[in-house]
Protein backbone atom coordinates (compact mmCIF):
# COMPACT_ATOMS: atom_id res chain seq x y z
CA UNK A 1 0.00 0.00 0.00
CA UNK A 2 1.45 3.36 -1.11
CA UNK A 3 1.69 5.57 2.14
CA UNK A 4 0.77 9.23 1.19
CA UNK A 5 3.66 11.81 2.57
CA UNK A 6 2.69 15.62 3.63
CA UNK A 7 5.38 17.97 3.65
CA UNK A 8 6.02 20.62 5.27
CA UNK A 9 4.85 24.00 3.58
CA UNK A 10 8.38 25.17 2.95
CA UNK A 11 7.89 28.07 0.49
CA UNK A 12 5.81 29.36 3.52
CA UNK A 13 8.56 29.93 5.47
CA UNK A 14 10.57 31.62 2.71
CA UNK A 15 7.89 34.17 2.09
CA UNK A 16 8.10 34.81 5.30
CA UNK A 17 12.14 35.30 4.95
CA UNK A 18 10.92 38.08 2.08
CA UNK A 19 8.54 40.04 3.84
CA UNK A 20 11.31 40.39 6.93
CA UNK A 21 14.25 41.47 4.32
CA UNK A 22 11.71 44.24 2.70
CA UNK A 23 10.44 45.18 5.82
CA UNK A 24 14.69 46.35 7.01
CA UNK A 25 14.90 47.79 3.62
CA UNK A 26 14.37 51.55 4.77
CA UNK A 27 17.21 50.57 7.53
CA UNK A 28 19.76 49.44 4.53
CA UNK A 29 19.01 52.31 2.42
CA UNK A 30 19.21 55.26 5.46
CA UNK A 31 22.30 57.93 4.55
CA UNK A 32 26.24 56.60 5.21
CA UNK A 33 28.06 58.47 7.92
CA UNK A 34 29.56 61.78 7.55
CA UNK A 35 33.24 61.85 7.44
CA UNK A 36 35.43 64.44 7.50
CA UNK A 37 37.08 64.39 4.09
CA UNK A 38 37.20 68.23 3.37
CA UNK A 39 40.22 70.05 3.67
CA UNK A 40 41.92 71.74 6.33
CA UNK A 41 41.54 75.81 6.97
CA UNK A 42 44.50 77.83 7.85
CA UNK A 43 45.33 80.70 9.71
CA UNK A 44 48.75 82.93 10.32
CA UNK A 45 49.38 85.29 12.37
CA UNK A 46 52.45 87.92 12.53
CA UNK A 47 53.67 91.18 14.73
CA UNK A 48 55.96 92.20 12.58
CA UNK A 49 57.57 91.73 9.29
CA UNK A 50 60.43 93.61 7.37
CA UNK A 51 61.32 93.73 3.86
CA UNK A 52 64.27 96.29 4.03
CA UNK A 53 67.18 96.80 1.67
CA UNK A 54 69.92 98.77 3.62
CA UNK A 55 72.66 100.34 1.60
CA UNK A 56 76.01 101.55 3.25
CA UNK A 57 78.72 103.77 2.44
CA UNK A 58 77.04 105.53 -0.94
CA UNK A 59 75.79 101.84 -1.36
CA UNK A 60 78.93 100.26 -1.81
CA UNK A 61 77.93 97.38 0.84
CA UNK A 62 73.94 96.44 0.51
CA UNK A 63 72.13 94.42 3.49
CA UNK A 64 69.21 92.90 3.25
CA UNK A 65 66.91 92.81 6.03
CA UNK A 66 64.45 90.25 6.27
CA UNK A 67 63.40 89.76 9.72
CA UNK A 68 60.04 88.43 11.69
CA UNK A 69 58.48 88.86 14.98
CA UNK A 70 55.87 86.22 16.47
CA UNK A 71 55.09 84.66 13.19
CA UNK A 72 52.94 81.70 13.10
CA UNK A 73 50.43 79.74 11.15
CA UNK A 74 48.62 76.80 11.68
CA UNK A 75 46.69 73.80 11.18
CA UNK A 76 48.33 72.96 13.71
CA UNK A 77 47.82 75.84 16.34
CA UNK A 78 50.11 78.02 17.71
CA UNK A 79 51.21 81.20 19.82
CA UNK A 80 54.22 83.12 20.30
CA UNK A 81 54.81 86.22 22.78
CA UNK A 82 58.32 86.81 22.06
CA UNK A 83 58.78 90.85 22.78
CA UNK A 84 61.83 92.10 20.41
CA UNK A 85 63.69 90.87 17.34
CA UNK A 86 67.64 91.38 16.56
CA UNK A 87 69.20 91.89 13.13
CA UNK A 88 73.26 91.86 12.43
CA UNK A 89 75.39 93.52 10.80
CA UNK A 90 73.16 96.55 9.17
CA UNK A 91 74.54 99.60 11.00
CA UNK A 92 78.36 99.21 11.02
CA UNK A 93 78.15 95.48 11.94
CA UNK A 94 75.92 96.47 15.17
CA UNK A 95 73.34 94.37 15.80
CA UNK A 96 69.71 96.61 15.39
CA UNK A 97 66.78 95.75 17.88
CA UNK A 98 64.08 96.44 14.97
CA UNK A 99 61.54 95.42 17.64
CA UNK A 100 60.86 96.22 20.82
CA UNK A 101 56.96 96.35 22.70
CA UNK A 102 55.60 95.83 26.22
CA UNK A 103 53.20 93.17 24.87
CA UNK A 104 53.64 91.16 21.56
CA UNK A 105 51.38 88.08 21.05
CA UNK A 106 50.62 86.12 18.27
CA UNK A 107 48.04 83.10 17.65
CA UNK A 108 46.40 81.19 14.90
CA UNK A 109 44.42 78.33 15.80
CA UNK A 110 42.42 76.03 13.01
CA UNK A 111 39.71 73.49 14.17
CA UNK A 112 36.96 71.25 11.92
CA UNK A 113 34.72 74.29 12.55
CA UNK A 114 36.65 77.61 12.25
CA UNK A 115 40.16 78.49 11.35
CA UNK A 116 41.25 82.07 13.47
CA UNK A 117 44.56 84.22 13.79
CA UNK A 118 44.79 87.19 15.82
CA UNK A 119 47.50 89.92 16.87
CA UNK A 120 48.12 92.10 19.79
CA UNK A 121 51.07 94.35 20.38
CA UNK A 122 51.09 97.25 23.00
CA UNK A 123 53.61 100.40 23.32
CA UNK A 124 55.79 98.90 20.36
CA UNK A 125 58.89 100.85 18.76
CA UNK A 126 60.16 99.96 15.57
CA UNK A 127 63.82 101.43 13.87
CA UNK A 128 65.36 100.85 11.17
CA UNK A 129 69.28 101.21 10.47
CA UNK A 130 70.89 104.41 10.42
CA UNK A 131 68.25 106.28 12.78
CA UNK A 132 69.76 104.83 16.21
CA UNK A 133 68.25 107.88 18.26
CA UNK A 134 64.76 108.29 16.17
CA UNK A 135 61.98 105.58 16.22
CA UNK A 136 60.48 105.33 12.84
CA UNK A 137 57.16 104.92 14.08
CA UNK A 138 55.63 104.24 17.47
CA UNK A 139 52.26 103.06 18.45
CA UNK A 140 50.13 102.65 21.93
CA UNK A 141 47.99 99.46 20.71
CA UNK A 142 47.12 97.75 17.50
CA UNK A 143 45.22 95.16 16.99
CA UNK A 144 44.26 92.24 13.99
CA UNK A 145 41.68 89.40 13.57
CA UNK A 146 40.72 87.19 10.90
CA UNK A 147 37.90 84.49 11.66
CA UNK A 148 36.72 81.90 9.35
CA UNK A 149 33.82 80.07 10.22
CA UNK A 150 32.05 77.23 8.34
CA UNK A 151 28.70 78.55 7.25
CA UNK A 152 29.36 82.01 8.09
CA UNK A 153 30.96 85.08 6.04
CA UNK A 154 34.97 85.23 6.82
CA UNK A 155 35.44 88.57 9.06
CA UNK A 156 38.65 90.99 9.03
CA UNK A 157 39.43 93.59 11.54
CA UNK A 158 42.06 96.29 12.83
CA UNK A 159 42.33 98.40 14.72
CA UNK A 160 45.13 101.52 15.73
CA UNK A 161 44.67 102.92 19.19
CA UNK A 162 46.21 105.85 20.92
CA UNK A 163 48.55 107.86 19.60
CA UNK A 164 51.07 106.97 16.55
CA UNK A 165 54.35 108.84 16.22
CA UNK A 166 56.51 108.71 12.88
CA UNK A 167 59.93 109.86 12.39
CA UNK A 168 59.86 111.60 15.70
CA UNK A 169 56.24 113.38 14.52
CA UNK A 170 53.07 113.00 15.97
CA UNK A 171 50.78 112.12 13.27
CA UNK A 172 46.71 111.80 12.61
CA UNK A 173 46.18 108.72 10.67
CA UNK A 174 43.63 109.19 7.39
CA UNK A 175 40.83 106.30 7.59
CA UNK A 176 40.03 105.91 4.02
CA UNK A 177 43.56 106.01 2.39
CA UNK A 178 47.19 106.92 3.08
CA UNK A 179 48.76 109.02 5.03
CA UNK A 180 52.49 110.40 4.09
CA UNK A 181 55.00 111.65 6.23
CA UNK A 182 58.07 113.57 5.52
CA UNK A 183 60.72 114.90 7.89
CA UNK A 184 63.21 116.96 6.00
CA UNK A 185 66.67 115.49 5.69
CA UNK A 186 65.69 112.40 7.87
CA UNK A 187 63.19 110.60 5.04
CA UNK A 188 59.69 109.66 4.35
CA UNK A 189 57.09 107.42 5.12
CA UNK A 190 54.08 106.85 4.12
CA UNK A 191 51.25 104.35 6.27
CA UNK A 192 48.56 102.38 5.25
CA UNK A 193 46.11 102.16 7.99
CA UNK A 194 44.06 98.73 8.97
CA UNK A 195 43.83 97.13 5.48
CA UNK A 196 41.24 94.60 5.44
CA UNK A 197 40.15 91.99 3.08
CA UNK A 198 37.44 89.09 2.53
CA UNK A 199 36.41 86.52 0.08
CA UNK A 200 33.82 83.72 0.19
CA UNK A 201 35.87 81.68 2.47
CA UNK A 202 39.50 83.58 3.26
CA UNK A 203 39.62 87.06 5.27
CA UNK A 204 43.19 89.21 6.07
CA UNK A 205 43.79 92.02 7.89
CA UNK A 206 46.64 94.26 8.51
CA UNK A 207 46.90 97.10 10.98
CA UNK A 208 49.96 99.04 9.87
CA UNK A 209 51.68 98.99 6.54
CA UNK A 210 55.14 101.04 6.06
CA UNK A 211 56.81 102.62 2.65
CA UNK A 212 59.83 103.55 4.17
CA UNK A 213 62.50 105.76 2.47
CA UNK A 214 64.90 107.02 4.87
CA UNK A 215 68.45 108.57 3.69
CA UNK A 216 69.27 110.72 7.17
CA UNK A 217 71.20 113.90 6.09
CA UNK A 218 71.79 112.01 2.95
CA UNK A 219 75.39 111.93 4.21
CA UNK A 220 75.31 108.17 2.20
CA UNK A 221 75.74 106.65 5.55
CA UNK A 222 73.02 104.65 5.49
CA UNK A 223 69.85 104.56 3.13
CA UNK A 224 66.96 102.11 3.92
CA UNK A 225 63.94 101.64 1.36
CA UNK A 226 61.30 99.02 2.15
CA UNK A 227 58.34 97.76 3.75
CA UNK A 228 57.25 97.14 7.41
CA UNK A 229 54.00 95.64 8.51
CA UNK A 230 52.57 95.53 12.28
CA UNK A 231 49.77 93.26 13.25
CA UNK A 232 48.78 91.06 9.88
CA UNK A 233 46.41 88.02 10.72
CA UNK A 234 44.97 85.59 7.82
CA UNK A 235 42.12 82.68 7.66
CA UNK A 236 40.86 80.39 5.43
CA UNK A 237 37.67 78.69 5.97
CA UNK A 238 37.88 74.64 6.43
CA UNK A 239 35.88 72.79 4.14
CA UNK A 240 33.83 71.02 6.89
CA UNK A 241 32.79 67.56 6.82
CA UNK A 242 30.59 66.10 3.97
CA UNK A 243 29.32 62.43 3.16
CA UNK A 244 31.53 60.29 1.34
CA UNK A 245 28.96 58.72 -0.61
CA UNK A 246 25.33 60.56 -1.94
CA UNK A 247 22.75 58.82 0.26
CA UNK A 248 19.44 58.13 -1.36
CA UNK A 249 17.12 60.86 -1.55
CA UNK A 250 14.43 59.35 0.85
CA UNK A 251 14.43 55.81 2.29
CA UNK A 252 11.86 53.48 0.92
CA UNK A 253 9.20 53.06 3.65
CA UNK A 254 6.99 50.37 1.90
CA UNK A 255 8.17 47.27 0.38
CA UNK A 256 7.91 48.14 -3.97
CA UNK A 257 5.93 44.90 -4.09
CA UNK A 258 3.64 43.04 -1.67
CA UNK A 259 4.79 39.65 -0.90
CA UNK A 260 1.94 37.27 -0.77
CA UNK A 261 1.89 33.92 1.38
CA UNK A 262 1.61 31.70 -1.32
CA UNK A 263 3.94 31.14 -4.01
CA UNK A 264 2.28 32.07 -7.61
CA UNK A 265 4.52 29.27 -9.46
CA UNK A 266 2.71 26.08 -7.99
CA UNK A 267 -0.56 25.49 -5.79
CA UNK A 268 0.91 24.16 -2.09
CA UNK A 269 -0.02 20.83 -0.62
CA UNK A 270 -2.24 21.28 2.65
CA UNK A 271 -1.68 19.30 5.68
CA UNK A 272 -5.82 17.90 4.96
CA UNK A 273 -6.19 16.57 1.20
CA UNK A 274 -9.73 18.26 -0.52
CA UNK A 275 -11.67 17.26 -3.49
CA UNK A 276 -9.50 19.91 -5.49
CA UNK A 277 -5.90 19.81 -4.44
CA UNK A 278 -3.55 17.20 -5.50
CA UNK A 279 -1.75 14.31 -3.38
CA UNK A 280 1.55 13.88 -3.59
CA UNK A 281 2.06 9.91 -3.00
CA UNK A 282 5.62 7.62 -1.92
CA UNK A 283 4.88 5.85 -5.33
CA UNK A 284 8.18 5.69 -6.21
CA UNK A 285 8.54 8.76 -8.60
CA UNK A 286 8.96 12.02 -8.88
CA UNK A 287 5.44 12.94 -9.70
CA UNK A 288 2.47 13.03 -7.75
CA UNK A 289 -0.31 10.54 -8.67
CA UNK A 290 -3.36 12.39 -10.84
CA UNK A 291 -5.53 14.20 -9.08
CA UNK A 292 -8.74 11.56 -7.72
CA UNK A 293 -11.59 14.11 -7.94
CA UNK A 294 -10.99 13.90 -11.51
CA UNK A 295 -12.26 10.21 -12.06
CA UNK A 296 -15.07 10.56 -9.34
CA UNK A 297 -13.12 8.94 -6.31
CA UNK A 298 -12.25 9.50 -3.07
CA UNK A 299 -10.38 8.43 0.17
CA UNK A 300 -13.36 6.39 1.23
CA UNK A 301 -13.89 4.39 -2.32
CA UNK A 302 -12.51 1.26 -0.81
CA UNK A 303 -14.68 1.03 2.13
CA UNK A 304 -17.59 1.80 -0.12
CA UNK A 305 -16.37 -0.96 -2.04
CA UNK A 306 -16.07 -3.38 0.46
CA UNK A 307 -19.46 -2.69 1.95
CA UNK A 308 -20.87 -3.23 -1.26
CA UNK A 309 -19.10 -6.91 -2.02
CA UNK A 310 -20.17 -7.32 1.53
CA UNK A 311 -23.70 -6.81 0.76
CA UNK A 312 -23.24 -8.85 -2.26
CA UNK A 313 -22.53 -11.70 -0.80
CA UNK A 314 -25.05 -11.74 1.99
CA UNK A 315 -28.22 -11.04 -1.13
CA UNK A 316 -26.27 -14.52 -2.52
CA UNK A 317 -26.55 -16.25 0.53
CA UNK A 318 -30.16 -15.39 1.41
CA UNK A 319 -31.45 -16.08 -2.28
CA UNK A 320 -29.59 -19.41 -2.26
CA UNK A 321 -31.21 -20.09 1.09
CA UNK A 322 -34.57 -19.85 -0.07
CA UNK A 323 -34.09 -21.53 -2.98
CA UNK A 324 -33.48 -24.59 -0.74
CA UNK A 325 -36.42 -24.36 1.39
CA UNK A 326 -38.63 -24.05 -1.57
CA UNK A 327 -37.51 -27.34 -3.08
CA UNK A 328 -37.72 -29.39 0.60
CA UNK A 329 -41.74 -27.70 0.34
CA UNK A 330 -42.00 -29.18 -3.11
Amino acid sequence: MNSNTFRMPVRRSAAAATVAVLAVGPVLLAAPAAHATGGEGRATAVVLRTGLDVSLLDKTVNVPVRASLNEVQAPKSENETALSVKVQGAENGKPVDILKADVATSEATVDEKKAEGRVNLVKARVHVPGLPLLSLIEVEKVTSKALCEVGKQPVAESNVLGHVTVLGKKTTLSAAGRTQVTVPKVGEVTLDLSRTSTTSRTAAATALELDVEVNPLKLGVAEVKGKVTLAEATCETPEGTKPTEKPTEKPTERPTQQPTDRPSEQPEPSAEPSDDSGITTNNGGGVPTQNLAETGGSSTTPYIAAGALALVVAGGGALALTRSRARARG
